[in-house]
């Protein structure tokens, strides 16, 4: 395993994406393996990543040393592999069941503001883009 820092976009005020940067936290033991970054941060940018507010809102998103960006289960897999424990979720890549765990994280990232208490969408629990923001996505994708 090398020392890139893998980055990951979470929603700040998610209970779920809280409790889930904390766990990578812990696991990362202060190595700086990987990045949490609040993307309801007004100082976050996220034409540097390539994507709007809304689609960073939409589902994970995720950004490999390279630059490369990833999003859905593809993002957990890869963190949990920078802090040495890639192990637990290697089961969602393999080629029979992948397709069943992509389409689980696609129902959860459609239904994560209802199930964690936030109403059916972000337009009053989330930051509005700040100015520039909101552009055409243009990186690369892996789910």
């Amino acid at each position: 395993m090398t020392d890139a820092i893998f980055e990951i976009l979470i929603d700040g005020a998610c209970p779920l994406c809280q409790r889930e940067a904390a766990a990578l936290r812990r696991l990362d033991r202060g190595r700086g393996r990987v990045r949490i970054v609040d993307l309801t941060d007004e100082d976050v940018d996220l034409t540097a990543y390539g994507i709007t507010f809304e689609e960073a809102m939409g589902r994970i998103h995720g950004r490999c040393a390279d630059g490369r960006v990833v999003t859905g289960v593809e993002v957990f897999r890869r963190a949990y592999g920078a802090v040495g424990f890639g192990w637990i979720l290697a089961p969602t890549a393999w080629p029979g069941l992948r397709p069943m765990f992509d389409a689980l994280y696609r129902w959860f990232a459609r239904n994560r503001m209802r199930l964690t208490g936030r109403g059916a969408t972000c337009e009053t629990t989330c930051r509005p883009p700040a100015q520039g923001q909101s552009t055409p996505s243009t990186g690369a994708r892996g789910e």
